[in-house]
C-alpha cells in the first residue's frame, strides 16, 4: 500500500497557520518513520515501545500547551493536530501522550505547588519521567463521586487506602496523580511516587483492545505520602473533571486520526483490489461506504477545528468538548467497521491497520466518559434537566 496520502476534502489545510501545519507534519513524519514499522509486533505481544517515550519528549508533544518548564507553549489546535497524528498511528500511542499531558502534567501545572511543578514538569516534558492518572475504580467508573479510595491525615503524612483500575501507564509511571476522599467527604488530589511503601501495580492482560498500551491496576494499602504531595489548589470533583476535559479534547482529535487511517487504507485497497475484472472501488455499494467515511471525517475535522479555536479564545465549554468526543469517537468506530467491511477477509489481519484501530476504538468509546454519559451531559445542558441516574 502507498504511504498515507492525507484526508482533507474541504481544504481545511487553508484554515491552519503555518506553525500548525509544520507541527502536524513533523509528528506525522515521526509516526511514519518511528512508530508504524513496530506497532504490529507490539500489538501482537501486548507491549508498548517504551524506547519511543523520550523521543516523543524531544518532539515536544508532552504538555505541549503549557508554558515554561520546558513545555512547547503551543495553541490548542496544534495540540489537537498532534493527538490526531499520534492516533493515526495507534490509540495506545495517543493515550500515552494524552495521559502524560492532559491527566498528569495539566493538574500538576494547574493545581500543584511551585515545588511540585519544578520537580515533575521539566522531566515529564522531556519524557524522562512518566505519569499516570488514578480516578476510575473497580466499582466506580461513570460515577467517580462514589469513589471508595480514602486519604486520612496521620501526623506528617496522608495515608491512602483503595484501588484504581484501567490505568494507562500505571506500572511504568514514576508518579501517579491519585484522587481520594478525605474524612470531610471532599475529593482531593495527591502525587504518589513509584516505590512508596504500600503502593503496588498489576498489569491487566488478555485485552483484545489497546494491546499496544500498558493498562494497570493501582493498589494502596496504608500508603504514606508526605503532606507536600497533596495538590494545594483544588478540592471536589472539579479537580478530576477538569483533567478529563483536557483529555477528552485530545481524544476528539485523536479519533479523527484513527478514522483517517482507516479511510485512507480502505480507499487504496478498494482501488487496487480487482473483482469481476475491475477494482471494487468502481462498485456503487463500495463507493457509498467510502463517501460516508469521508463525509463524516470532514464534519468531525471541522468540529475539532472550531472547538480548538474556541479553546484558544477561552470560550470552549465542557459540554462542547463532550459533543466532540462523543461524535468523533462514534464516527471513527463506524468508519473502522465500514473500512473493515470494504476490505473483506483482508480486513481482519494485522498486515493492515484497520482491525487494530477498530478494536482500539471500542476502548476509546468507553474511557473518559462513555457515549451515553456524554449524551446525558449534553442533554442536561440543552434542557436544564438532569437525567443522570434516572
Amino acid at each position: 500500500m502507498e504511504k498515507f496520502r492525507g484526508v482533507d476534502y474541504y481544504a481545511i489545510e487553508g484554515l491552519l497557520s503555518e506553525e500548525e501545519r509544520m507541527i502536524r507534519d513533523a509528528v506525522r513524519d515521526w509516526v511514519e518513520a518511528e512508530f508504524l514499522p513496530v506497532v504490529a509486533e507490539h500489538h501482537r505481544a501486548g507491549t508498548f515501545p517504551l524506547s519511543l517515550i523520550p523521543k516523543l519528549g524531544e518532539l515536544g508533544v508532552f504538555g505541549a500547551t503549557l508554558t515554561g518548564y520546558g513545555c512547547a507553549g503551543l495553541n490548542n489546535v496544534a495540540y489537537g493536530l498532534i493527538m490526531q497524528e499520534l492516533e493515526r498511528g495507534d490509540s495506545g500511542l495517543r493515550s500515552t501522550a494524552s495521559v502524560q499531558s492532559g491527566l498528569v502534567m495539566y493538574p500538576i501545572y494547574t493545581y500543584g505547588s511551585d515545588a511540585q511543578k519544578e520537580k515533575w514538569l521539566p522531566e515529564m516534558a522531556r519524557g524522562t519521567k512518566i505519569g499516570c492518572f488514578g480516578l476510575t475504580e473497580p466499582d466506580h467508573g461513570s460515577d467517580p463521586g462514589g469513589m471508595k479510595t480514602r486519604a486520612r491525615r496521620q501526623g506528617d503524612a496522608y495515608v491512602l487506602n483503595g484501588t484504581k483500575l484501567w490505568i494507562t501507564n500505571g506500572s511504568i509511571a514514576d508518579v501517579a496523580v491519585v484522587w481520594a476522599k478525605e474524612d470531610d467527604g471532599e475529593i482531593y488530589g495527591y502525587l504518589v511516587e513509584r516505590g512508596t511503601p504500600g503502593f503496588s501495580t498489576i498489569d491487566i492482560h488478555g485485552k483484545f483492545s489497546m494491546r499496544a498500551s500498558i493498562t494497570s491496576e493501582l493498589s494502596f494499602q496504608d500508603c504514606r505520602i508526605p503532606l507536600e504531595n497533596k495538590f494545594p489548589k483544588v478540592k471536589g470533583l472539579r479537580g478530576p473533571l477538569g483533567c478529563l476535559n483536557q483529555a477528552r479534547y485530545g481524544i476528539a482529535w485523536g479519533a479523527v486520526g484513527a478514522a483517517m487511517a482507516c479511510y485512507d487504507w480502505s480507499l487504496q485497497y478498494a482501488q487496487q483490489r480487482i473483482q469481476f475484472a475491475k477494482p471494487i472501488a468502481s462498485f456503487q455499494l463500495v463507493q457509498q461506504k467510502l463517501v460516508w467515511m469521508i463525509t463524516e471525517i470532514t464534519k468531525a475535522q471541522l468540529l475539532c477545528l472550531q472547538l480548538g479555536r474556541l479553546k484558544d479564545e477561552g470560550q470552549a465549554r465542557p459540554q462542547q468538548v463532550s459533543m466532540a468526543k462523543m461524535n468523533n469517537v462514534q464516527m471513527a468506530l463506524d468508519t473502522a467497521r465500514l473500512a473493515r467491511d470494504v476490505m473483506g477477509a483482508a480486513g481482519i489481519v494485522d498486515e493492515h491497520p484497520v482491525i487494530r484501530h477498530m478494536m482500539n476504538l471500542e476502548t476509546v468509546n468507553t474511557y473518559e466518559g462513555t457515549h451515553d454519559i456524554h449524551t446525558l451531559i449534553i442533554g442536561r445542558d440543552i434542557t436544564g434537566l438532569d437525567a443522570f441516574g434516572v
